[in-house]
């Protein structure tokens, strides 16, 4: 399980930075009036440079997808219900996720903002816990429907 969790951690990292990449190219797509904002430009005050913000928020990307990575483990262990699954994994998640979103400056600095992003987050999180959850259950009941036909089958 640990190789697992380092070769996941390993492969998050520049997945997290691509996805983090996707999303500023969206963003600005979206808010930057025909520029490219790579990070928010509260970091590049703070961090001194554009660059060393970029720099500071790739890293940092790099980092989530490291731990989104790892703790998908967490979905293997089979004597874990569905419910301590997910709420780990959420722990955990939420836990990498927050203090990031709150160095690059993704959230308001103050409880409202903090408070505000984690309810954005954990909505997503929902959202997307549950049309996994859908996907889930419909191939279960087209396996369980194609092993009752073989079964007919075996019987008559």
């Amino acid at each position: 399980m640990k190789k697992k969790i380092l070769l996941r951690s390993i492969l998050g990292f520049p997945i997290g930075l691509a996805i983090g990449y996707a999303i500023t190219i969206i963003l600005s797509l979206i808010w930057a009036n025909g520029y490219y904002a790579p990070c928010v430009p509260e970091l590049i005050v703070i961090m001194g440079s554009e660059i060393n913000a970029v720099l500071l928020q790739a890293f940092l990307c790099g980092i989530l997808g490291m731990g989104f990575g790892a703790s998908s483990i967490i979905w293997e262990i089979e004597n874990w219900g569905l419910v301590k699954q997910t709420g780990i994994y959420f722990l955990i998640i939420s836990v990498i996720m927050i203090p990031i979103a709150y160095v690059t400056y993704w959230m308001e600095h103050s409880l409202k903002g903090i408070l505000s992003y984690f309810g954005i987050f954990a909505s997503i999180f929902v959202g997307i816990w549950i049309i996994q959850y859908i996907i889930a259950k419909n191939n279960v009941k087209k396996m369980n429907e194609t092993l009752y036909k073989k079964q007919d089958n075996k019987n008559d």
